[in-house]
C-alpha cells in the first residue's frame, strides 16, 4: 500500500466526522459543518497537521453529505464495517436496506434481538 498517496483507502464514516444522525437532515449537517469547521479551523491552531488533517476530513464528509446525489451515493457504496456499529446505529443507518431475519432465512438472531428489545424498554422508558 503507498502511503505517499494523498487518496486514502480507508474510508471514513462521514456521518460520525459531522458527529450526525445518519437520517440528519441537510439543516442540521450544514450547521455541524459549520461549528466542526470553525472549531477545528487551521488558523485556530497554528502549525498542527493533526488539525488541518482533520478539517480536511470535516470538508470532504460535507461536499459528500451536503450534495443529495452524492449521499445517495455514500450512502449505498460507502463504509460497511458492521462490527463498528452499536445495533441502534447499524439500524439507523442501514434502516433502507436492512431484510427481515425472517426473509433471510435465520431463525433466530438471540443477541441482536436482546439488544433491540432492550433499546426499544429504553425508549419506552424515557
Amino acid at each position: 500500500m503507498d502511503e505517499g498517496t494523498s487518496n486514502t483507502t480507508t474510508k471514513k464514516d462521514y456521518y460520525k466526522v459531522l458527529e450526525v444522525d445518519y437520517d440528519a437532515t441537510d439543516e442540521i449537517i450544514r450547521l455541524n459543518y459549520r461549528r466542526l469547521a470553525l472549531k477545528w479551523h487551521p488558523d485556530k491552531h497554528k502549525n498542527d497537521t493533526t488539525v488541518t488533517a482533520k478539517f480536511q476530513e470535516i470538508n470532504e464528509a460535507y461536499r459528500v453529505l451536503s450534495d443529495p446525489a452524492k449521499r445517495l451515493e455514500y450512502d449505498f457504496t460507502g463504509i460497511y464495517e458492521i462490527d463498528k456499529y452499536t445495533l441502534r446505529e447499524y439500524l439507523a443507518r442501514f434502516k433502507g436496506m436492512i431484510l427481515t431475519c425472517n426473509g433471510l432465512g435465520i431463525s433466530q438472531t438471540s443477541t441482536w434481538t436482546q439488544q433491540l428489545k432492550e433499546a426499544t424498554s429504553d425508549t419506552r422508558d424515557k
